[in-house]
């Protein structure tokens, strides 16, 4: 007796070459690309708790230092943006929280 076969069934055994699912190779869609601390790469940069300009890229809108994933800063480099925005909030060059909107 001859088998029929469902959509199930074809399904199952259906190789449309679609590598993604195997685990084959890459296709570009695996997120961002990695960021490179702007301190080590442009050296002329220093960073200094008096200017709150620079300072202003490392906090959120609600006052809160950006880590360090999101900024791209290295481990070293991170450390002294926190050590500089600590300095700059107790001078009050820049604030500790936003106030209420």
């Amino acid at each position: 007796m001859a088998r029929i076969e469902s959509k199930a069934d074809s399904a199952d055994n259906d190789d449309s070459g679609d590598d993604r699912r195997k685990g084959g190779g890459r296709s570009g869609g695996g997120g961002p690309r990695r960021k490179v601390c702007r301190f080590c790469a442009e050296t002329t940069v220093q960073i200094d708790y008096k200017n709150p300009q620079l300072l202003k890229g490392f906090i959120t809108d609600r006052g809160k230092m950006v880590p360090r994933r999101i900024s791209g800063t290295c481990a070293r480099h991170q450390r002294a943006v926190s050590l500089a925005l600590r300095r700059s909030r107790q001078l009050a060059l820049l604030p500790f929280t936003v106030t209420g909107e």
